[in-house]
Parts: structure tokens; sequence; C-alpha cells
């Protein structure tokens, strides 16, 4: 059984969360100050912000509120928020790097060699890589219409769907592209994408409070979003396309916590291994996080580098870094070489859907990639 590794370095206690370390206090209450200001401008409700490095969380504070309507709740370092797109490097990714790792996928292989039906219209020669790069040149998203019909008639679409550029000819940041990779590793391994990430990832380390369409019991805890059809969208997925095909994508539906994410992002300090757990060898670790050329930037399979999307990377985090984030206001920044793991979950959505945290997660990461 996997042994704990993120213990708390405690210093100075505050509610909901510790600063570790005086030496760093100062940091630390530069981090909260801008959060809190965050909070003030109206760009979230509330948020949780952990930093830790390959042994111990060094950060953990939880600051405003998870919600506000229809009553006030205190924001808790516990919340399960809605990750959004870090289901893309996180569920997704993952899962297919494993699968490449026991010999069952080649990255260089068209995706049509798993799932015949996405050949259709132009796209034979679309590799799983080219998809794990967004250079595939699949739109971005079909149309939502395209999703009313059950999750079949969904699929059939998708296959049909054309290429709009030539691929590697652009960087389209594609949410179809995950849908279809989380289709792959279905269809490859015979289990859901919630099934087969659950047994080789999540499981493996102890993250029990990661999953998609999250039980009754998580759901009390999540943070909610907007409305859907006049109800608060508390536990169940913000993204529509994800939400009609039920709650399960490759591109968006995934829930967690922060100390869960500290787990997987700690096994990545650990080049894919965490104590005693190995979810990815460590050449398949270094394949999946090197550092490729795209149009207009560089990324990593399934994890941004330097792109456009990438503004709440901050100044500071080496060029060892990956990172993504979610339309839901969540962020995860990994730096191997600074030993750094960056946890900035918040629901910026609630109530209304008009605020903005990248900029705020940036100004932290850079915080985070200056300390020592």
């Amino acid at each position: 059984m996997i042994q704990p590794v993120a213990h708390v370095v405690m210093a100075l206690v505050f509610h909901g969360g510790v600063i570790a370390g005086d030496s760093l206090a100062a940091d630390f209450h530069q981090i909260a100050a801008i959060v809190r200001e965050g909070i003030v401008a109206g760009e979230t409700p509330g948020a949780v912000v952990v930093v830790a490095d390959r042994d111990h969380i060094l950060y953990r504070q939880a600051f405003g509120d998870r919600q506000l309507e229809p009553i006030r709740e205190p924001m808790t370092v516990d919340t399960v928020f809605d990750l959004a797109s870090l289901t893309k490097p996180i569920a997704t990714a993952t899962s297919v790097m494993t699968l490449v790792q026991n010999g069952m996928l080649d990255l260089d292989h068209p995706v049509a060699t798993y799932l015949p039906e996405f050949a259709a219209n132009g796209k034979a020669s679309i590799t799983i890589r080219d998809l794990l790069l967004h250079v595939g040149g699949i739109i971005a998203d079909n149309s939502i219409n395209d999703y009313r019909q059950g999750t079949d008639e969904s699929w059939k679409r998708i296959y049909q769907l054309k290429p709009i550029a030539d691929r590697r000819e652009k960087f389209i940041y594609s949410d179809v592209g995950f849908l279809t990779l989380g289709k792959v590793v279905q269809r490859v391994s015979g289990k859901t994408l919630d099934q087969y990430a659950h047994e080789f990832i999540f499981g493996p380390l102890g993250m029990t409070e990661t999953t998609f369409n999250p039980d009754h019991l998580l759901a009390a805890r999540a943070a909610p979003t907007e409305r859907r059809d006049g109800r608060w969208i508390r536990g169940q997925v913000h993204d529509p396309r994800a939400h009609l095909l039920g709650g399960v994508a490759g591109h968006a539906g995934l829930f967690s916590t922060a100390d869960d994410l500290v787990r997987y992002g700690q096994m990545m300090l650990g080049k894919g291994r965490l104590a005693d757990t190995c979810v990815l060898k460590p050449s398949v670790f270094m394949t999946m996080t090197t550092p490729r050329a795209v149009p207009n930037g560089t990324r990593t399979l399934g994890w941004d580098h330097r792109s456009p999307y990438s503004s709440n990377r901050g100044k500071s985090l080496s060029d060892a870094a990956f990172g993504h984030g979610g339309f839901t206001g969540t962020v995860l920044w990994i730096d191997p070489e600074k030993d750094r793991v960056f946890i900035f979950l918040s629901n910026r959505l609630h109530p209304d859907g008009q605020g903005s945290v990248n900029k705020i997660a940036g100004r932290i990461a850079t915080i985070v990639g200056n300390i020592p």
C-alpha cells in the first residue's frame, strides 16, 4: 500500500491552512494578499492555494467563499472542484501515456489505427501525438447541437468532422481532440476513461477524492459554478458537451481536491513515481513532459509549456515546468527543476460567470518560482 509522503511542514497556522517556515512567511503573505485582492475585485468568490515540493506541503490555504448563492458557504481546503480542462493532462493524457508504456498505443500511429471511425473526411493521417499537442487540425469545439441526440449520435457526428487545417500547420487548442483521445483509451483498454484512470492512476496514488461524476458526499463539498436549467451546477460538470456525454469525457469532467492534486504533482516531481507506486516509468515521463515546438509556442504531450494559453505560469518557473489551466478557474503547474507543485483552485464562474483568475494565478506562480 502506498505510504503518505505529502505531510505538512507547520510553522504559522491560519484558518483553513498553513504557512510553512518563518523564512518563507513573507513570500506566502504576498500570495494571500494577491488572492484577497482578486476576491475583493470580484474575480472569484474564493480559492484554495497549495505549494508543495516532492516530500512536503509547504503552504495550503483557503480563501473567501466556495458558494455565494443561494446561501454563503466558506471555502475550505477540502473543497471539491470541477477541474474542467485539467482533465486533459491529468486523466486523459496520463492514461494515454500508461497505455504507451504498456505497449498498447504508439504515439506516432494514426488515431484511426485504434479508432477506425475517426478516419472519415480526411483525418486518416492524424496521429495520437498530434492530438496530444493540439496540432491535428481538428476544430476546437463542434456545435453543441451535435450532442443533443444522445451519446451514440454525438460520436457519429464527431467522427464525421472535417479538419479545419492541415496537421501540424496550426496550433488549435481542441476539446474535440481530447474527446477523441478519451475514446481511444476506452477502445484500447476496454474500460471507460473514468474506470481506467481510477484503476491505473488515481487509485494507486491514493487520490480517493478524484473522480468523474462525484457521489453525493463529494458533491456536498463541491464548489458550485453557474446555473443550468434554473439550478445551480454543483458536483456536476460545468462543460456543456461533457454534461451531455454523461459527465465522462476526455476534455472535461474530472473533479478533485487540492490534497489529491498534491499527490499527483508529487508523483510527477518523482518522474512518475510516488513512494512505492510507479505510474509512469522515467523514460515515459520524459517523453510526456519534454517541450516540443508547435506553431506559436511550445507544448508537451497533454500539458502546456509556453503557448498563448500559459499566462497562468508566471515569469519565474524553469523551462522544465509544465502545467495547465481549466475554464472553471483551476491551475496546476509542476516544476521538476525547482521541485515545486503549484495548485490554484477557484470557482471563478460563481455566481455570474464573470470572474477571471489567470493573471492572479500567474502572479502567484511567479512568487512560487522565486522561492528558494
